[in-house]
């Protein structure tokens, strides 16, 4: 196995025509995306967009437990705790977007295989896919609330897109959905099953790419092996839960769909497990969440990219998401000290200094 936290191929099709395959080759951190790979990935994904002869993206995973597990965070905590790291945070948010709406705007089909768990930095990328597909492992979630963050890399679009108000429950709680979910949501394309994988690639290398487009080609072959998978899709908790989910999430404040959202934790199942780490997140992300949606309503992916940058950027200094990272992931007390304990106690016009 190749030591490159990034590792390229080119597939070759029945004609003159080849896939661009992008592996993420990080396994023992559950292919979390690093600034490294970030610039890895980029000018290559460039430089396919310019080859007449590379036809379509596909973008997998080393390992079976993860397409990608989110960001390094760690990075960027030291990036906030460290004399002189402020640099690199911006600078890995600022590329880390880039990257994400090259793939959102790419020319060319893009397919994202996203078995396994699928989380913040790799939603992302795989949200910007043109065919996202899902199987039985896949664990998709946004769940940056417990860490004082909020759903960026294009969460203002891409939650805002859901149906009814899943997105916001789904910001709000980081709550982990299932493949069929993702479908039921819009967060996937396509369910197959991970078995069927090499039969999928060895299908797409062997049609003919000659004048036919693209997305076509790809359509094709994957609806071909989703017939086949129908008997693997496990059931969507969201679609069973989704009345109960939109009168939760329905209030005209933050603190009342918050309080709403607590007291489905008494009951049992999947939506009382889904709204527990509502009882541990910082109250400040909570803010955040509830205002970014809320501001990128009609906006488009560019607009939503740029509005992330600033707000993530003043999320770099603020101290929410580096206490957050501290409980979490370098001391791993899990007793953070957010700044506000409450949503009664907090002070509106800081808040508002985020997006500014």
């Amino acid at each position: 196995m190749s030591d490159q936290p990034i590792v390229f191929e080119q597939w070759q099709t029945s004609g003159d025509a080849t896939i661009g395959v992008v592996r993420l080759n990080a396994p023992r951190s559950l292919n979390s995306l690093s600034l490294e790979m970030i610039r890895l990935l980029t000018p290559q994904l460039k430089a396919w967009a310019e080859d007449e002869r590379v036809r379509a993206v596909w973008l997998e995973a080393e390992g079976d437990k993860a397409f990608c597990a989110g960001g390094d965070i760690v990075a960027l905590y030291r990036s906030m705790t460290e004399a002189g790291g402020a640099d690199i945070g911006k600078a890995f948010f600022t590329e880390e977007y880039e990257l994400d709406y090259l793939i959102h705007s790419y020319p060319k089909p893009v397919v994202c295989w996203g078995h396994g768990i699928v989380m913040g930095g790799g939603m992302g990328i795989m949200q910007g896919a043109s065919h996202r597909v899902v199987t039985e492992s896949s664990k998709l979630a946004m769940p940056e609330t417990t860490i004082g963050l909020y759903p960026d890399v294009g969460g203002g679009w891409f939650l805002n897109r859901c149906p009814g108000r899943t997105g916001l429950f789904l910001g709000l709680t980081g709550a982990r959905v299932n493949g069929a979910d993702a479908l039921f949501t819009g967060l996937a394309d396509r369910f197959i099953k991970h078995e069927l994988k090499a039969q999928v690639v060895a299908e797409l290398t062997r049609v003919n790419w000659h004048n036919r487009h693209g997305h076509e080609v790809v359509g094709s072959v994957l609806r071909q092996f989703e017939q086949q998978s129908t008997d693997a899709q496990p059931a969507s908790p969201v679609r069973d839960h989704f009345d109960e989910i939109n009168r939760a999430t329905d209030a005209d404040t933050l603190e009342q769909t918050i309080a709403q959202l607590k007291e489905l934790a008494s009951g049992d199942g999947w939506l009382a497990k889904a709204v527990k780490p509502l009882a541990v997140a910082s109250p400040v992300a909570f803010a955040l969440v509830w205002e970014h949606l809320q501001r990128c309503r009609l906006d488009g992916v560019k607009q939503v990219f740029d509005k992330e940058l600033l707000l993530s950027t003043n999320c770099l200094s603020k101290g929410e998401f580096a206490e957050g990272v501290r409980a979490l992931l370098i001391d791993k007390d899990q007793q953070p000290r957010w700044r506000y304990a409450t949503l009664a106690d907090i002070d509106n016009e800081w808040i508002n200094g985020f997006f500014v």
